[in-house]
């Protein structure tokens, strides 16, 4: 059955553009011009992606994605013209899985929404090891393989990686990692490049050039999209 993608954006020319693309590579694609629309579509129909401008007429592309968030798990990419560091960041903590910035490119586009239709499958149940290119992460034994090798990571470290491979490709605000690393305890985002830094040297074959964890200046970090392999540890 064909993906269904709801394209949310008040410029003809991108709806001219992107809606054809989509249905051109097999989508089944839906089209709302406000957020109100939006959000009634989302409460409506059963949908698989959201793909979503900022500057809307009605409501803030941010504010669509905080209230789709309290209702819907959707994999969501931002298409924006906004492209400063804050408008990122508020996108992306208020539960965006991705952001492109307009002008774009078609193969861009339809390779971030293939990624984020991919990281929306069920990745398994929460015990299972987590095995990519290279790198097995077995979360019931507090375990990691590089390449058979074992790698000695101390608990924050071992956390940090879980966290972060359980969303390939998403990119993670400095926020959302502190919060999920460190709960209520204070941390500060020079704590977090520390940790990085660290978890780094272990596991990354050369550090000067991230297999693995991969940085977005000012933003935050991504785990790398690699396809799983079956592996066991």
């Amino acid at each position: 059955m064909a993906a269904r993608v709801l394209i949310v954006d008040d410029e003809p020319n991108i709806l001219s553009t992107v809606v054809p693309l989509l249905r051109g590579h097999g989508y089944d694609v839906l089209s709302a011009t406000g957020g109100r629309a939006a959000l009634e579509v989302v409460g409506q129909e059963t949908l698989d992606l959201l793909v979503l401008d900022l500057g809307l007429p009605d409501i803030d592309g941010v504010e669509v994605c905080r209230q789709v968030r309290q209702s819907s798990t959707i994999p969501i990419i931002v298409l924006s013209a906004r492209g400063a560091e804050g408008d990122k960041v508020r996108a992306l903590d208020a539960g965006a899985d991705d952001y492109v910035t307009k002008p774009f490119g078609a193969q861009e586009l339809l390779a971030r929404i293939r990624a984020a239709l991919r990281r929306a499958e069920s990745p398994g149940p929460p015990s299972e090891p987590i095995a990519r290119a290279g790198l097995i992460i077995d979360r019931q034994r507090f375990r990691v393989l590089r390449d058979g090798d074992e790698v000695r990571l101390t608990p924050k470290e071992f956390e940090l990686l879980t966290f972060l491979a359980q969303y390939p490709g998403r990119v993670l605000t400095h926020r959302t990692i502190l919060k999920a690393v460190w709960g209520t305890q204070v941390a500060e985002p020079k704590h977090l490049r520390v940790l990085v830094g660290s978890l780094r040297k272990k596991i990354e074959p050369d550090v000067s050039a991230p297999r693995y964890i991969l940085t977005e200046p000012w933003v935050g970090y991504r785990f790398a999209d690699t396809e799983p392999v079956d592996a066991e540890p």
